[in-house]
């Protein structure tokens, strides 16, 4: 996959903060905005996904063993 640049403007502050903090951890501060900025997107996702599930469950509460679950898939 080929790389490209997103540019970040932020007060020195801010940035010197994020790179303590990604130093720490022994990451670059690419690497660790890349993968902060990816995990929040997985959680919000994941998020979506329970809420609908919850909806799901809530219209039909209805659940299944673990033989039930076996016996429909398998």
């Amino acid at each position: 996959m080929a790389a490209t640049t997103i540019t970040l403007r932020l007060a020195e502050s801010e940035k010197q903060v994020i790179a303590d903090f990604s130093k720490t951890f022994g990451m670059s501060i690419s690497e660790f905005v890349r993968t902060a900025a990816l995990s929040r997107i997985e959680d919000e996702l994941d998020l979506v996904a329970w809420e609908d599930a919850k909806r799901e469950f809530d219209a039909n509460p209805k659940t299944l063993t673990a033989d039930e679950i076996a016996a429909k898939y398998l």
